[in-house]
């Protein structure tokens, strides 16, 4: 008898197009419903049945294409980054450059990861550096790789820095921002919370990355993908030397990622007396081009090498894109099928009549799985924030903690959910199944969900 073959974890693509057809079918099964809308913002208390228009077999086959329709900004910055990069490593520059990093820390490799997580978690909680985080992907995970760690240490470095940051977003306007608006509260109110959440948040990821990376370093075998698994790997053992030539091509590139973090920092919002460029992915989108050109031209690439390698540097993260436009398609399945609304009406009516930790802890709750079905942390403040904040004042719950136990559920969601495209498109770029991810980090999204719930029960009874 033939010995069964062993189970395989799909591939992002068949997940996220069964997720399509799941929320499709259930679409038959949920009653259509909206709430009248004043300003594209939905009013408390006018949710109405309306007729039905459960998804069809077209509208599914449809979805991903109408996701990447919405998506294509992302799309294009994704492939704008892959030949970016694809020109940055026929230089050689990045060889030379990991290589000599690799060699100068001196078996101090793991100081990397707490310097580089507390980097983006204060991306993550000033504002919301998430889908900008996939430009990072590319180039640290060879680092860790290089280093003598496996591609999920360099994943978490990256997703668990910046995802630490968004659950406890201090002044994110892209999430706190918006939904303070909704709420009627300043930016202010609630800060000092969501500071400590934010310090204990970071120093527990970092304490998990570094534990886990730890154990890999002592032996690779406990690695839950293998040391060096994946395709982007740098040989340390191999050299390039760092001429001047390369030296100019990293101050470039150096270059590239300050500008980009620059360009898209809201520092009117924040308070700061700084310029606001206001970029974002059009924006973004240029700039690595341009990037491109000019470190084609520091390294004396002929016109038609430049394009070659630009080209195949865009072929090279083609995959993470189609994931990111899929993902959009179950967001596209729900509202078309006007169910979107019916489902945020079912949690206003569970919410009515608790009490203040009650009302606040269920509110945590109920934005859990809203987050998967809604993974934009904007759309769904949008969408929910101006019905739950005022059932929260009958509650005695302020407007500032509706906001908190919407931002920690939507970012402590967004790291884990195969709807989450930047998720799926970081394993996909460190080659590591979602099923791997998964066992290595549920653990830590336990730890982040009790620390939440005593920090919101906390901040309720203090209130």
């Amino acid at each position: 008898m033939a010995g069964r073959r062993k189970f395989r974890m799909p591939t992002a693509y068949t997940i996220l197009l069964a997720l399509i057809a799941a929320v499709a079918i259930a679409t038959w099964f949920i009653p259509a419903g909206s709430y009248d809308y004043a300003g594209g913002v939905p009013v408390a208390g006018t949710y109405h049945p309306v007729d039905p228009t459960p998804a069809t077999v077209g509208d599914v086959l449809k979805a991903s294409f109408e996701g990447f329709y919405d998506a294509v900004d992302v799309c294009l910055f994704i492939l704008m980054v892959g030949g970016f990069l694809g020109v940055v490593m026929k230089t050689g520059a990045i060889d030379a450059g990991v290589s000599g990093a690799i060699r100068g820390l001196g078996g101090r490799e793991k100081w990397l990861i707490p310097i580089l997580m507390v980097f983006f978690g204060l991306g993550g909680t000033t504002y919301g550096m998430w889908e900008e985080t996939m430009a990072f992907y590319p180039l640290l995970i060879p680092v860790f790789l290089a280093a003598g760690y496996d591609a999920v240490v360099g994943i978490s470095v990256i997703l668990l820095g910046a995802g630490a940051g968004v659950i406890a977003s201090t002044v994110n306007p892209f999430a706190t921002g918006i939904a303070s608006g909704f709420a009627g509260v300043s930016l202010g109110e609630g800060l000092v919370l969501r500071a400590v959440m934010w310090v204990v948040f970071e120093g527990a990821a970092i304490w998990y990355v570094s534990a886990y990376a730890a154990r890999v370093k002592r032996d690779p075998s406990a690695s839950v993908v293998g040391v060096g698994a994946g395709k982007l790997h740098v040989n340390a053992a191999e050299p390039r030397p760092l001429t001047r030539r390369r030296k100019w091509v990293l101050a470039v590139f150096a270059a590239v990622f300050l500008v980009m973090v620059y360009g898209v920092v809201p520092f009117d919002e924040m308070g700061l007396p700084l310029p606001v460029l206001g970029w974002w992915f059009p924006e973004l989108s240029a700039l690595f081009l341009v990037g491109a050109i000019v470190i084609g031209l520091i390294d004396r690439m002929g016109e038609e090498e430049l394009a070659e390698c630009f080209v195949a540097g865009c072929a090279d993260l083609l995959g993470v894109a189609f994931i990111i436009g899929i993902s959009r398609g179950i967001t596209v399945v729900m509202n078309g099928a006007n169910v979107t609304d019916t489902i945020l009406h079912w949690g206003e009516e569970a919410l009515s009549g608790t009490g203040p930790v009650g009302f606040t802890l269920l509110v945590f709750l109920l934005y859990l799985p809203l987050t998967v079905l809604i993974p934009s942390s904007s759309g769904l403040a949008t969408l929910s924030i101006p019905i739950l904040a005022p059932l929260g004042e009958f509650s005695g719950v302020s407007g500032a903690l509706v906001v908190t136990a919407f931002q920690t559920a939507s970012g402590l969601v967004n790291i884990i959910t195969p709807t989450a495209a930047v998720v799926m498109g970081a394993l996909s770029l460190g080659h590591v199944g979602y099923d791997r991810w998964f066992r290595y980090v549920w653990k830590l999204i336990l730890y982040f969900l009790v620390l939440t719930v005593v920090f919101l029960a906390l901040g309720t009874v203090l209130s």
